[in-house]
């Protein structure tokens, strides 16, 4: 039996692109139906849901399929706690290499196909540290990140000294970066100079220079998702792939992940493929999804320990 390991987001960019694409023919209406299968996740039939303009959904995705260069893998719509919509496509993906590293190869792409997360892992590892809280194991989120370290502190300056793990978690570290981007290419930026380090937090604490003190400035920075994986492992005794598997992929009954390690920490910044929708589904602003194994009331703490206030949630790009 299949599984759904993921979802792609249509973001207003390709939505805007497909403007100008002729219409197609229209389609039947059980186009898009999701197929019941045992994944935990409960699908609508054709006829369920009076308000889902299927014959809308199936045009866009017809549309998709016939623009060559939208590369959009999937299509998936939720509504009250069911799948509504489901359309899969053909395009690149990272895939792993032959031998090693990555490469990028056109994937058909279905239910049961891994997709490359990228950064939506990052909302997943920020939830980590919010369960590790809530069981105690992380006093706060205003610990200094350096007691979490004590083996680097031969890096400590009065100005590293400021950052907090909250820094840590909204990318205000204060540190220099040079984030991987196209313009950069695949070498000549922060991000592979740390994955080729010796020691990646090492790495992220003691290579950069200060650029703003700690909490003023927001700079991305998966060099800031190393210390988390670092901080997971450190204080629940287990990699943070492991510990996401237990506390927040099995209660969702999310299967097939993989998620890669390095240097013996989870590589935090990308590279997870989960059911994506279903993650963002059952969090605490969406209370209509299956809850996970602990009361809502303490979800809510969780999302509180992360936020402090009522402002954005730490790492959540997705």
């Amino acid at each position: 039996m299949k599984r759904r390991h993921f979802s792609s987001l249509l973001g207003s960019t390709a939505l805007a692109s497909l403007a100008a694409l002729p219409a197609l023919a229209d389609t039947p209406v059980a186009c898009g139906v999701p197929a019941a299968r045992n994944d935990g996740w409960p699908a609508a039939s054709a006829s369920e849901d009076r308000l889902v303009d299927r014959g809308a959904m199936c045009a866009m995705a017809d549309r998709l399929a016939a623009a060559g260069d939208a590369n959009i893998h999937a299509v998936l719509v939720a509504r009250g706690g069911k799948l509504v919509f489901e359309r899969y496509f053909t395009g690149p993906d990272e895939v792993p290499g032959l031998f090693s590293g990555r490469r990028v190869k056109n994937v058909g792409f279905d239910a049961g196909t891994l997709h490359d997360m990228k950064s939506v892992s990052k909302s997943v590892a920020s939830l980590a540290i919010g369960v590790a809280l809530d069981r105690g194991l992380i006093r706060g989120v205003d610990q200094p990140i350096f007691s979490f370290f004590p083996e680097l502190a031969d890096l400590r300056t009065p100005e590293k000294d400021r950052i907090l793990l909250r820094h840590v978690l909204t990318m205000t570290l204060g540190l220099e970066w040079v984030e991987a981007t196209p313009a950069t290419g695949d070498d000549n930026n922060d991000e592979a100079r740390m994955n080729r380090a010796a020691d990646p937090c090492r790495f992220v604490l003691g290579s950069l220079g200060v650029a703003a003190p700690a909490g003023q400035e927001f700079f991305y920075n998966t060099g800031a998702l190393a210390l988390v994986a670092a901080v997971v492992r450190k204080a629940t005794g287990r990699p943070l792939d492991e510990f996401a598997q237990e506390t927040l992929f099995e209660p969702l009954g999310i299967a097939g992940v993989e998620w890669a390690r390095r240097k013996g920490n989870t590589d935090a910044g990308g590279r997870l493929a989960p059911a994506a929708a279903r993650h963002g589904q059952d969090r605490p602003a969406r209370p209509r999804g299956r809850p996970l194994e602990r009361p809502p009331d303490r979800l809510q703490r969780v999302d509180r320990s992360l936020d402090g206030t009522s402002r954005q949630g730490k790492l959540r790009w997705a």
